[in-house]
């Protein structure tokens, strides 16, 4: 293949992705244009200046509390890397192109950014760029943030009550609550760092939905109130349930309680921020049982 088919190669390649990002937005050489004049926008031929900068950016991401890898989002713990690649984009689309973001293109630049985070392609962009300099290594504040909360350790709920060992009886309300701490309910903190930006994520439990195993499902919008004695048979004011019926009929004898806890993730940094959004799980097995009568 000689450098004229690699040119068209490229060619074709990048306005199809043109198309898919402006909108069917096709450069076109076709035609004659006069001097001052924007380029027309077409279905001709493309020519593509191929300008291309691979730039590795290292990765650096830490957590609070000690917690660090090993999280339950899918994070590994490498050293993950985000390369990009810029193409410079010629002739320029017109000047009230909204890829331009207001910039005059007599004075700027226009390249194809296309980044790549550990084998997983990041949406194309564009960016504009001073005439005569090179592109900057750009970073998507998004990926630093999912780069953070995967270096978080989220569990699922810590189970103070109910207890697989327990005793509990239909008709007498049931407490539940949950052990606070940062890999179980929250707030858990990280942060992850490439190319000069910083993004913080800090995850904390928004709700716990509990599953009782009799078809009844009790939504908390908090860890839950531990149960004291002086309490008697009370109801719990944030997070209970009373059992209509025992669970001799339930395989194995019990309930297959399941509690599934929500994390919310709030994160800012490189000029952006956004919320995104875990889910965990911890299951346990209790026994209900009937009311005893001593005569």
């Amino acid at each position: 293949m000689d450098g004229h088919e690699v040119d068209r190669s490229r060619a074709v390649l990048l306005t199809r992705r043109l198309a898919v990002l402006t909108g069917a937005l096709v450069l076109a050489s076709a035609g004659v244009t006069h001097a001052g004049d924007d380029p027309d926008v077409g279905a001709g031929k493309c020519q593509v200046i191929k300008f291309c900068v691979d730039v590795g950016v290292g990765d650096e991401t830490r957590g609070s509390g000690g917690q660090a890898g090993g999280s339950q989002g899918g994070g590994d713990g490498s050293d993950s890397k985000v390369k990009c690649t810029y193409t410079k984009v010629d002739p320029k689309p017109p000047a009230n192109h909204p890829a331009w973001k207001g910039e005059d293109p007599k004075k700027n630049d226009l390249y194809l950014m296309e980044c790549s985070d550990g084998g997983q392609d990041n949406p194309a962009s564009f960016v504009v760029v001073r005439t005569g300099q090179a592109p900057a290594p750009q970073v998507d504040p998004q990926v630093l943030a999912q780069r953070a909360v995967d270096s978080m350790t989220l569990l699922g709920p810590d189970l103070a009550s109910p207890r697989a060992a327990g005793k509990y009886t239909v008709g007498v309300p049931m407490w539940m609550w949950v052990n606070e701490s940062a890999t179980t309910y929250g707030p858990n903190t990280a942060s992850a760092t490439a190319g000069g930006v910083t993004v913080t994520a800090t995850a904390k439990v928004s709700k716990i939905v509990w599953a009782m195993g009799d078809g009844a499902s009790v939504t908390c919008n908090g860890p839950g109130t531990p149960y004291t004695s002086s309490e008697g048979m009370a109801e719990s004011p944030t997070c209970g349930h009373v059992y209509a019926k025992t669970s001799a009929s339930a395989q194995s004898g019990k309930f297959p309680v399941t509690a599934t806890s929500t994390w919310t993730i709030n994160w800012q940094g490189g000029g952006q921020a956004g919320q995104l959004t875990e889910v965990r799980q911890t299951n346990v097995q209790v026994a209900i049982g009937e009311v005893q009568v001593v005569r």
